[in-house]
């Protein structure tokens, strides 16, 4: 019969293994997270830009000024769908406001370039989901905001030049307010791009989340092995090879599976643990909203903590030192 300073250590060899695991698990999610944030390429942007870039073509058919390479393309388009129109006579040219559509689909793909360039940095730091969508939103919030803008302000001056007379009114304010209308309209079809890079990140992320799931399976599986099997030698260390009864093997189910039910809410509670841990480390405040999720998960710990204390889990226990330690 075993006496008590040589029982032997079971919680210590399970540490020990979950401390493992948990070093092959940061290494395998800070190696995968690396990898695919590294293929994920600016280019994947072509498929999703070509709509808004076909706005931007789209733009310099729509002007009453010359453009340059096309001329007065408007007008030339004018005649041919109307043979017989003669274009009216004019005593002063309108200003040319061709590049800013231009102007403004290079502001929307640098802007595009630094939430890429800002994804890579924080996928890699702290891949989660709250991360993508604060950049996504900013990015898409910047945009526009300045695609609604333009027209506002074109309408303004519209507005102003009226008391100005003919040539005002129409030598600038209408070839803006034109142009205007176009950014507005390249703004909001620019959204899918900014779209397909959330898209993109977010497949790195769901599988980082996969991979930590699996872990937690796999840690509880290997503790459940590692403590049948050290349980089986301390029993045959202390009874001396003889075989449990059937009231034994009853008892022992009964913990078994009482433990395993208490595992699971362990695991989920850590996995909502590091749910939160993942939404603090990306985000500057704490809101009313994430305040109340941390008090859910406390509340949840409580709940764990105190089925610890109850007295078929103490039951429980007393039984399985009855069966390893023959008193």
């Amino acid at each position: 019969m075993l006496k008590n300073k040589e029982k032997p250590e079971i919680g210590t060899k399970l540490f020990d293994t979950n401390e493992v695991m948990k070093d092959g698990l940061e290494e395998e999610l800070d190696s995968y997270t690396r990898s695919a944030v590294s293929k994920i390429r600016f280019s994947l942007i072509i498929k999703p830009a070509i709509i808004s870039f076909i706005a931007l073509i789209i733009s310099f058919f729509l002007d009453v000024a010359e453009v340059p390479l096309l001329g007065n393309i408007t007008i030339n388009l004018a005649k041919s769908l109307f043979p017989g129109w003669v274009p009216p006579v004019e005593n002063f040219a309108p200003y040319t406001f061709w590049w800013l559509p231009l102007v403004c689909y290079a502001l929307f793909l640098f802007i595009a370039y630094i939430t890429y360039s800002k994804l890579k940095i924080e996928i890699i730091r702290t891949p989660a989901s709250e991360t993508i969508d604060r950049l996504i939103q900013a990015a898409t919030s910047v945009i526009d905001s300045i695609a609604t803008a333009l027209p506002l302000i074109g309408a303004a001056i519209l507005l102003i030049s009226i008391r100005f007379g003919e040539e005002v009114f129409l030598g600038i304010s209408v070839p803006f307010e034109i142009k205007a209308l176009i950014v507005l309209a390249i703004g909001k079809l620019f959204e899918p791009v900014l779209d397909q890079l959330g898209v993109e990140f977010q497949n790195v992320v769901n599988h980082v989340k996969d991979i930590r799931d699996k872990y937690f399976s796999r840690i509880q599986v290997e503790n459940s092995r590692n403590l049948l099997r050290q349980i089986n030698q301390t029993t045959i260390a202390g009874t001396g090879g003889a075989q449990m009864t059937v009231e034994e093997m009853e008892r022992y189910k009964s913990l078994v599976e009482h433990t395993a039910k208490l595992s699971d809410v362990m695991v989920k509670n850590f996995t909502s643990l590091q749910s939160i841990m993942d939404k603090i480390n990306s985000s500057q405040h704490l809101s009313s909203e994430k305040i109340k999720e941390l008090n859910t998960l406390a509340a949840s710990i409580t709940q764990a903590s105190q089925s610890l204390t109850d007295e078929r889990t103490l039951s429980g226990l007393k039984h399985l030192e009855a069966i390893v330690v023959k008193k």
